[in-house]
């Protein structure tokens, strides 16, 4: 769920704008994202895993299937009560956990290699280091490689002051890391890459016994 950002790779800060533009920052810019972080939350985090315990409750759901649009910005409040939303959504409420327990946190808006259109995240400053918060890896690990963080790419990001938001844009990733940059961190990929699978087998594995025999099974 969460990793550090790989120095030199990410801009984390990017350049204070004033507001985000339509036609780069697309729905952004009509979403009134003050009200969310001044609004009150009835589950109030203390630390980084209780963050994490509380994602793992919650699911994936499209706006479409849920709301029956295409793009539909809820509320960090209305997420806790539904428990399921698509990536915004976890990024918001996320984003708000992390402003209370007082981390210099930005909600993130861009592009990761998984997903073909837009994406959203979190970002937050500990110790002098920057790490990039994956809400929806929450029940696959706490922790998860610094290599993926090179899948992502910010475009936009908002910061909070006390109920006021800063936008900041940022810029695209210059060049990719030379070889001598990432080698050391494959190993740390590879085992985080065996665990889960590991993990999917040891969750999947009695279901596919259970439909190969053709008996039901229980949701």
């Amino acid at each position: 769920m969460i990793s550090e950002v790989l120095p030199g790779f990410y801009d984390v800060d990017g350049q204070r704008i004033w507001r985000p533009s339509e036609k780069r920052h697309g729905a952004l810019c009509a979403v009134p994202l003050g009200p969310f972080i001044s609004q009150p939350l009835k589950v109030v985090c203390q630390d980084l895993g209780e963050i994490r315990a509380f994602l793992t409750t919650c699911r994936f759901v499209p706006d479409r299937v849920q709301f029956g649009v295409e793009d539909y910005w809820m509320a960090p409040q209305q997420f806790e009560q539904t428990r399921q939303g698509d990536c915004e959504d976890f990024a918001l409420w996320t984003w708000r956990q992390l402003i209370g327990l007082g981390y210099s946190a930005r909600f993130v808006a861009g592009k990761e290699g998984t997903y073909k259109g837009g994406h959203a995240w979190v970002t937050f400053r500990d110790r002098n280091k920057a790490f990039l918060v994956e809400p929806q890896l929450a029940r696959v690990s706490e922790r998860f490689p610094r290599l993926d963080t090179l899948r992502y790419e910010p475009i936009v990001s908002v910061g909070a002051e006390q109920s006021h938001v800063k936008y900041f844009q940022h810029v695209k990733r210059a060049h990719q890391p030379a070889f001598r940059d990432v080698a050391p961190l494959v190993p740390e990929w590879m085992s985080f890459r065996l665990r889960t699978l590991f993990q999917d087998i040891r969750r999947e594995g009695p279901e596919r016994i259970r439909r190969a025999r053709g008996e039901a099974i229980t949701p």
